[in-house]
């Protein structure tokens, strides 16, 4: 039995994009689903109840976009302890099976990066606020992330 600082034992699971993206959709802080992913990953409980999810896909920022990178769009889990790490390490194991070189991630300010530090990622660089992506020309709703300043996270060989 673990113990009671600990949480339960999670393991990899399998998933669907579907209900990776209805799992983001209830549990997720501050963001609605990515419309797709390369592949996504959950953690699931000793009962197999599922605890946490990851989505990768390709990079949001196109010059980021260079066939060997990619991006961790989403994680979300219901709060249960060590998921994200256990997602982010399985995340780039998988990127660097299917023989991607690169994978990246973004956390908001105020979100302090254990997770990542702890599947053994790196800060690469922060991020200033930006007020969107709304303009006359193209004009979009507003996702939650305007005016928030970020920072880049890297794990594999990099550049």
């Amino acid at each position: 039995m673990p113990d009671a600082g600990e949480g339960p034992r999670l393991h990899l699971v399998p998933l669907r994009q579907k209900t990776a993206k209805e799992f983001v959709a209830a549990w997720h802080r501050h963001h609605k689903p990515p419309v797709g992913a390369v592949f996504t990953v959950g953690a699931a409980d000793e009962d197999g109840v599922l605890r946490a999810v990851a989505m990768v896909g390709r990079p949001v920022a196109r010059h980021l976009d260079d066939g060997q990178t990619l991006e961790v769009t989403r994680t979300a889990t219901d709060g249960v302890r060590n998921a994200n790490s256990l997602l982010y390490g399985a995340a780039w194991r998988a990127a660097k099976a299917l023989g991607y070189t690169r994978l990246i991630t973004y956390t908001q300010d105020g979100e302090s990066g254990s997770s990542l530090r702890g599947a053994g990622w790196r800060e690469i660089a922060r991020r200033p606020p930006r007020r969107g992506w709304n303009c006359a020309s193209r004009p979009r709703e507003a996702t939650g992330a305007e005016n928030v300043a970020r920072t880049l996270w890297e794990s594999g060989t990099g550049r």
